[in-house]
């Protein structure tokens, strides 16, 4: 309940309408059931008149609340002391009409603050016991303990009302502000996350191609004086990749999707294509397909299958010194897997751990400041666990090195 506020406040936030027209009714029902007694009881005597017309000006009163507005109001609290006064002289005049009271208890609590609810309460009860009294004429115990104790009961019915009210209110509020939690939440893991991807497919396309036009342009400076040829076919090469970079970016711009993927080429054809592309006069790249697919793979199991396969001949290209690397694609029942292999110098598996913790905070073994490199082994490794496979390096020095990423594929259905 709030500081200062009625006891139904918070029912009457909660949408009440059941309760008010159960209160209506009953109370209609009472004070019927009260006329009625009354005028079979006492025919003809001169209190039938005004008893009718207050029992008429009791009903329309009551009935009228509705108009009065939501809220304590000046006007309700005017109208409430005409209810209770119209009441007193009622049950002074015909004490059976003193079981109206019931639902004027659930009126003073629904628009006085407690104090005030509880000391209308308490002189309502007293009228009505004073009435059946002066009826009885003697003390009767019945009449004197009923109307306390049926004021007692209606009183903590409504407080537990109010109550549960409260509480469903707080429950409904602390629901509505955690959804909004989750809510903001999700947003910002869902914009880190694409961040995360956007990156990523900016590493394994446009960063990878401007790295490799930089080296053939950098090997076509040393050798443009002395071999023109090899120069003019470090720049031709230099342009392709650039030619690639662009179509790339386009892509990019446009859905994402690997430009090796678009215009309906397979997983096949496009680390066909990579493995032509990245084949050069000091690195040979061979690619081999082995079996066949039970069922077409998904766009975003292709797309990642080429992206690690894009990001570890980056790897090869920069740090493995290999002469020849292999991209081999194994369709196996329930997984395809990815290997690429070379015959570099390898390394000890402390050594790598400690390179793809540089490279995860974008630091090259040459001291670079952080951001200038790409994601390597960590990109790799993450689009791998997005799918739900597993990732394996094996290497040695002097022995070359193996990546292998299977990724889970659903059986096809016989």
């Amino acid at each position: 309940m709030r500081n200062g506020g009625s006891y139904g406040e918070e029912i009457t936030e909660q949408g009440d309408g059941w309760l008010r027209i159960l209160l209506y009714v009953a109370f209609l029902l009472l004070l019927g059931s009260a006329l009625t007694r009354f005028l079979i009881r006492h025919t003809g005597e001169n209190l039938a008149p005004w008893v009718i017309a207050l029992s008429a000006a009791l009903a329309v009163l009551y009935v009228v609340e509705p108009l009065l507005g939501p809220g304590p109001t000046k006007r309700r609290y005017v109208w409430l002391g005409a209810v209770v006064a119209v009441w007193i002289v009622l049950v002074w005049l015909a004490p059976s009409f003193g079981w109206c009271a019931v639902p004027l208890f659930f009126i003073g609590l629904r628009t006085l603050r407690p104090p005030a609810a509880i000391a209308l309460i308490a002189l309502i009860t007293a009228a009505s016991v004073t009435a059946h009294l002066r009826l009885a004429g003697r003390l009767d115990v019945d009449v004197f303990l009923a109307p306390p104790a049926i004021a007692a009961i209606a009183v903590a019915v409504f407080v537990q009302m109010d109550r549960q009210a409260r509480r469903q209110r707080e429950l409904i509020d602390d629901l509505i502000r955690t959804r909004r939690e989750l809510a903001a939440i999700e947003r910002r893991e869902g914009t880190l996350a694409e961040r995360q991807r956007l990156s990523m497919e900016i590493h394994d396309t446009l960063a990878q191609g401007l790295s490799s036009q930089q080296m053939l342009l950098q090997a076509a400076d040393r050798v443009w004086d002395g071999d023109p040829a090899t120069a003019r076919t470090h720049v031709r090469t230099a342009t392709g990749i650039a030619e690639h970079n662009l179509a790339e970016a386009r892509r990019f711009v446009h859905d994402l999707a690997p430009a090796d993927l678009a215009d309906g080429n397979g997983l096949d054809q496009a680390l066909q294509k990579l493995a032509e592309r990245e084949t050069s006069r000091r690195l040979t790249v061979r690619c081999h397909i082995d079996g066949t697919p039970a069922a077409p793979l998904p766009e975003r199991v292709q797309s990642a299958l080429l992206r690690i396969a894009q990001g570890a001949l980056a790897n090869v290209r920069e740090h493995s010194g290999a002469t020849t690397a292999a991209v081999t694609l194994t369709y196996l029942d329930d997984q395809v897997v990815l290997d690429v292999a070379d015959d570099g110098h390898g390394f000890e598996e402390r050594e790598g751990r400690e390179r793809e913790g540089r490279e995860r905070e974008g630091r090259a073994k040459d001291g670079e400041p952080a951001g200038t490199r790409g994601h390597g082994l960590p990109a790799i490794r993450t689009r791998t666990r997005q799918l739900g496979g597993t990732l394996t390096i094996e290497s040695l020095p002097g022995e070359g090195t193996v990546l292998s990423a299977a990724i889970p594929v659903r059986p096809a259905a016989t």
